[in-house]
């Protein structure tokens, strides 16, 4: 079987239905280069000398692990030059990089999370790399890009995405026209398409939550995760599975294959008042691509795409994956 690629994808759609421009496509095709290095770089483990920590700390207050400040380089370097872009934006970095003034600028903004997931590099478990593009706004014709300019609500991104590395390196992207997933062939090293048009399963049997805090969530989620536990007796008549892999690219990515609601939710401690995980670097992109293959994906009290980001680095709580669960708790928040 003949597998399209990654390029012949992106043309497609630039071509024929244009649901893509020429210089996002361009953006797209920088980004998975640097996810191809990413994938070799993070392979070596040990071999490499890129396991364990710096010792130093990122904008977030988390120790920086080596791989974090690695990739953050690599996506840097890749994407300065290439012309599609005006800035960039790193869950690793205070604020945003503009593009150097020798290199040629474009009109889009990137952010991304170098490393999703980066606590698991020294045990081994799959990692990933999250991505998302932003047109510069109009108002910011002409001028130098600012940190406002990214601020924009996650329904404007034109494109998400993310690359996993675990048995095999693959890259999950939307364009906005349903969501494609691409493996890479490290003999080849090209992208091919082996998921077309992923969908999420509208009911599941499968949770994935941080079980160890649930002494701190709001009453729907305990009300929801209870009732989850009761199995067939219970009101959801269904016995549940739990599975929780403390790297979002893994758990989103397992959702993406065979369904099933993921939950980092608000809580009471000063820490999770606002949500743990970060808006415009994972929940966005993530909520893109779970509504773009038929899924949900809310903060329990509304949309996530439709959140105004007050800060670059604004966190938020997160509920998404299967259209029925994600309903059933979000209703559930609306009830308290």
């Amino acid at each position: 079987m003949k597998h399209k690629t990654l390029t012949q994808y992106l043309v497609e759609q630039q071509r024929q239905h244009q649901s893509v421009s020429a210089d996002v496509r361009l953006l797209i095709e920088t980004v998975s280069r640097a996810c191809k290095a990413i994938s070799t770089t993070v392979s070596k483990g040990a071999l490499g000398g890129v396991l364990g920590s710096l010792g130093t700390e990122n904008v977030q207050g988390e120790i920086q692990k080596k791989l974090d400040v690695l990739t953050n380089e690599i996506l840097l370097e890749a994407n300065e030059w290439g012309g599609s872009l005006a800035a960039m934006a790193s869950e690793e970095m205070e604020t945003i990089h503009r593009i150097p003034n020798d290199y040629p600028k474009g009109q889009n903004l990137l952010l991304f999370d170098p490393l999703d997931g980066s606590s698991n590099v020294d045990v081994n478990v799959s990692i990933g790399t999250i991505f998302s593009v932003l047109q510069v706004p109009a108002e910011a014709a002409g001028r130098e890009i600012t940190e406002a300019d990214f601020l924009q609500p996650g329904t404007r991104q034109v494109a998400a995405g993310y690359a996993i590395y675990g048995p095999q390196t693959m890259l999950v992207l939307t364009v906005g026209a349903g969501v494609m997933g691409f493996t890479l062939d490290h003999e080849m090293g090209s992208w091919l398409m082996t998921h077309e048009n992923i969908r999420v399963p509208e009911q599941t049997a499968e949770f994935a939550i941080n079980m160890s805090n649930m002494r701190h969530w709001e009453a729907p989620v305990r009300r929801y995760i209870e009732e989850c536990l009761q199995g067939e007796a219970g009101p959801l008549e269904k016995n549940y599975n739990m599975r929780w892999i403390a790297s979002m690219v893994a758990d989103v990515h397992r959702i993406l294959t065979r369904g099933g609601i993921f939950m980092y939710p608000r809580d009471a401690r000063p820490t999770g008042q606002k949500g743990k995980l970060r808006l415009m670097y994972e929940a966005n992109p993530m909520s893109f691509l779970i509504e773009q293959a038929g899924g949900r994906a809310t903060d329990g009290h509304g949309r996530i795409l439709d959140i105004q980001p007050q800060a670059l680095h604004e966190r938020t709580g997160v509920i998404l994956g299967s259209k029925e669960e994600v309903d059933r708790l979000h209703s559930y928040h609306q009830d308290a």
